[in-house]
């Protein structure tokens, strides 16, 4: 107290003073605290998850929905997800020879020609080969339903079905070939075989990689050569063919068998790493989405680089990354991809791996537990990633990035439950989808955050006006509470079912790890405060001198405060732009909430009920003015602080 009467204080204002502080000490911290928010941003991602689930994205994680609005880079399956995953043999290397086939998807109905003429298969021994390879080395089907064939399992290996089903080789070898024992498929092994029993020989036939398959096999069989009589293989020539094939973006799978004579029911892979004899190749075209071409050039005109990851040959890879005009380094020449194998990624480490990793468009014959360190390679430079994964081995790269996105038609439980995001049409396009809605309520959340803080801020400088100056209080705790409450359910959650801004997808992503307020949203912030500051402080004291009770101005102060909130709900349609910009009507439901903030306003104001509640009282028309013409400037400084702001932000930029 000693310290107060050197400041020249009277006791009584002390006493004041204290007694203020402590009888408030409630309506401060309930002033200042958005307890709005919470709820706000969790209806806000609720609705944005229904939203995604709409566009073919299912949210698992609610977190997800904001990070995917700040996605920095994408990293992309090319099978299925870039691609249609509809396989199509379209041309066959067998025998010395190139052979064409009609006809698309999995419908059986085509023919197989050779220099534009059908073919006799019994003339083509090792096509017939290649064929019953694709055939037998295979665990999935096609089935006929009445006028339709559906397909079961794997796409590329229907694929080869249909391809054998155009030679009509289908119901002959079901007769006379009996499974025993298989090798399956596995990324790392890039290969398929199986054993059968064929009238008492035992024959392994595979399927794979051209790389592992030619590394396996000793020799080739050609036509003129006669089924016995086999020749060394041609590496070199085989290697050149099958690169020529997938450089037009068609998929080269390569096959290959070996007789034995082991009595054993099983097979090994010792039993399959050489010593086989080379049949031929069968390439597949899978054409890219027609809808991923404008996606990816959305994502990149986003400021979002994007990635394939396959396990393709090297030569496809860049075909359809091409075609989907993946280039982010060269507008010049978007045809040049910067492509990259994953035994080439093996040979980096540190920082060269970060910058090769940064800088590359395209990952070939990458094993999936590669991509766990493309992924920490692109995070250590700061960017926020998600990554697409359907196998076992995906998981842990799918936990690792910032999203992880599994295929909901083509993805193993294990990936989906490593996930944060599931795609119910395996569509790249809905992974753009999801980022757009993730950007808008990103945006969303920015605007009620931009909008909910100057009424907390503005009470509590309001508040400690009072305390400091030992005024009397504009408005009491239970008149707080009552604002806060009103506005946040009428008119903050309003704002939650803002559509996107047109610039959504034109704009770079935020920065990873920067604040969610920026230093021009919180001076704005803090415009609006002192503006609820001074605006209801000043009819306060200004109503004192001209009304007769207390009462009457604290319901000023109320409805001055209310009313500011009103107008400044429609500045914070757009941060950027005027409200007339971004369409008046977009948002039916703004009007809605103005609306019935309007009637409880009324309500609070002159019902007798909510008066004896909320000790408020009526007021006259000439108040009413004063409440509007305050808020009307309110509203203007801050459409003014807007134009202001982007005039200065393109000075900059120039």
């Amino acid at each position: 107290m000693k310290g107060f009467h050197l400041l020249g204080h009277d006791d009584k204002i002390i006493g004041k003073i204290i007694k203020t502080w402590v009888d408030s000490k409630v309506v401060r911290f309930e002033a200042v605290i958005p307890e709005g928010l919470p709820a706000a941003m969790t209806i806000t991602l609720a609705i944005g998850v229904g939203y995604m689930a709409k566009r073919n994205s299912i949210i698992r994680k609610l977190p997800a929905v904001e990070t995917l609005g700040s996605t920095t880079i994408i990293c992309s399956d090319k099978t299925g997800t870039i691609t249609e995953n509809e396989m199509t043999v379209s041309e066959i290397y067998a025998g010395g020879k190139f052979f064409e086939l009609t006809g698309t998807g999995f419908q059986p109905a085509g023919e197989i020609k050779h220099n534009q003429v059908n073919i006799n298969l019994n003339e083509h021994q090792t096509l017939k080969e290649c064929l019953i390879t694709g055939l037998l080395c295979n665990d999935s089907d096609l089935i006929q339903k009445e006028n339709n064939w559906e397909a079961k399992g794997d796409p590329t290996e229907v694929a080869l079905i249909t391809a054998a089903h155009k030679a009509n080789l289908k119901q002959t070898l079901a007769e006379s070939f009996c499974r025993i024992d298989a090798i399956p498929f596995e990324s790392h092994l890039q290969f398929m075989a199986t054993l059968y029993d064929n009238a008492g020989d035992k024959i392994i036939y595979v399927k794979g990689s051209v790389e592992k398959i030619l590394a396996m096999s000793s020799y080739q069989l050609n036509d003129h050569t006669g089924l016995e009589n086999i020749t060394e293989i041609n590496i070199s020539k085989l290697n050149k063919i099958a690169d020529d094939m997938a450089s037009k973006g068609l998929r080269v799978l390569a096959f290959a068998k070996k007789k034995i004579e082991s009595k054993n029911h099983r097979i090994e892979i010792s039993d399959v790493d050489n010593g086989l004899v080379f049949l031929g190749f069968q390439a597949m075209l899978d054409p890219p989405r027609p809808e991923v071409i404008d996606a990816i050039r959305e994502c990149q005109n986003a400021g979002i680089r994007v990635k394939m990851i396959t396990g393709d040959n090297l030569k496809t890879a860049i075909s359809i990354g091409r075609k989907i005009r993946l280039n982010q380094s060269s507008q010049e020449n978007p045809s040049h991809i910067t492509a990259i194998t994953g035994k080439e990624l093996e040979q980096y480490s540190g920082n060269d791996l970060v910058e090769i990793v940064d800088n590359t468009d395209v990952f070939a014959r990458v094993l999936p537990e590669r991509k766990f360190s493309i992924v920490k390679a692109l995070q250590s430079k700061g960017n926020i990633v998600a990554m697409t994964g359907d196998g076992v081995n995906d998981a842990p790269a799918l936990k690792q990035a910032d999203v992880g996105i599994a295929m909901g038609i083509t993805g193993t439980e294990v990936a989906k439950e490593a996930s944060d995001v599931i795609l119910t049409d395996d569509n790249f396009a809905s992974i753009k989808a999801a980022v757009e809605e993730g950007r808008r309520i990103l945006d969303t959340l920015i605007k009620f955050i931009t909008w909910t803080l100057p009424t907390n801020f503005g009470e509590g400088l309001v508040i400690l006006t009072s305390i400091f100056t030992g005024l009397l209080m504009p408005i009491l705790p239970v008149q707080i509470l009552w604002i806060n409450m009103t506005t946040a359910l009428t008119l903050g959650m309003m704002l939650i079912f803002e559509p996107k801004e047109v610039n959504v997808m034109s704009r770079p992503p935020r920065k990873p790890h920067s604040p969610i307020l920026t230093k021009d949203l919180i001076i704005q912030i803090s415009i609006v405060s002192v503006c609820i500051l001074i605006s209801a402080y000043g009819l306060f004291e200004l109503s004192i001198d001209e009304v007769s009770t207390i009462e009457e101005a604290r319901t000023i102060a109320v409805n001055t405060i209310v009313m500011i909130e009103i107008f400044y709900l429609f500045n914070c349609r757009s941060l950027t732009k005027s409200f007339l910009r971004v369409g008046f009507f977009s948002n039916k439901l703004i009007f809605f909430g103005v609306g019935v903030m309007i009637l409880l306003q009324i309500a609070f104001t002159y019902v007798p009920v909510m008066n004896e509640i909320f000790q408020s009282h009526s007021i006259e028309m000439d108040s009413w003015l004063k409440i509007i013409g305050v808020s009307i400037v309110t509203f203007l400084i801050i459409e003014i602080k807007k134009v202001t702001s982007n005039r200065l932000n393109l000075k900059r930029k120039r």
